[in-house]
């Protein structure tokens, strides 16, 4: 197929956030918060079983009383706080305030980089002309991240599932995309990690291919192995 457009997936495909040590190291240090080492390490561990860091790793249960809002956090902005707040809450943190910081870290550029081949292949799609969008489950506007780390200007349209109520991997967030992009399905390639929500693409047509979410020194080429783009693998 003639590849005339393709949609990438933002956590793990493009970006991936800092681990759950570094986030909550830069809170802790922003609101002069000082604990032992000790107590860090108990905080961080229990943080991330509880799978409190958007775009880190899932929780290992969700509470009842957060089954609901977790199941559409990212149909809304609201919602997307409120679920991963609630997790977060799990462990008994020195600061209330931390809790709410720290999903502000998540959402600030510093927070994310982007994979090693991230310009490289996007840079190489709009060289040959694709149209290139970015279809996200997110509650929270990542186009400051984009623009932050120079990749905004290769990016032709951003479909987010908050600002539209719906998440994948519900095909209507895909149409929109390929819409956008004025680009028919069957021209699309979908890229994405996760093989339920991207996989949805596959449902109109799109061609649709994986990388690992892995943390960024150990995926260097991930993108490039694709075979988006000819001379690029």
């Amino acid at each position: 197929m003639q590849i005339k457009g393709v949609l990438f997936d933002f956590s793990g495909t493009l970006f991936r956030i800092e681990s759950v040590r570094s986030w909550l190291r830069e809170v802790l240090a922003e609101r002069a918060v000082r604990v032992s080492e000790a107590d860090f390490e108990r905080y961080a561990r229990g943080l991330e079983a509880a799978g409190a860091l958007p775009g880190g790793p899932p929780p290992q249960d969700v509470p009842a009383r957060l089954a609901s809002v977790w199941a559409t956090r990212d149909e809304s902005a609201e919602h997307h706080r409120e679920a991963f707040t609630g997790l977060a809450r799990q462990v008994a943190l020195p600061d209330p305030g931390l809790y709410d910081a720290l999903y502000e870290r998540h959402r600030s550029p510093a927070a994310w980089r982007p994979y090693p081949d991230a310009a490289e292949v996007l840079g190489a799609l709009r060289d040959s002309g694709a149209r290139i969008g970015v279809v996200s489950n997110i509650g929270w506007d990542l186009r400051p991240v984009f623009r932050a780390h120079g990749l905004d200007a290769l990016i032709d349209a951003y479909v987010l599932s908050y600002e539209h109520g719906v998440q994948k991997p519900d095909t209507r967030l895909f149409h929109t995309a390929c819409t956008l992009l004025g680009q028919d399905p069957t021209d699309v390639v979908m890229v994405g990690d996760d093989r339920r929500a991207d996989g949805g693409a596959a449902a109109l047509g799109c061609d649709v291919r994986f990388v690992h979410h892995l943390p960024v020194e150990e995926r260097p080429d991930g993108l490039r192995t694709l075979g988006l783009v000819r001379g690029v693998a």
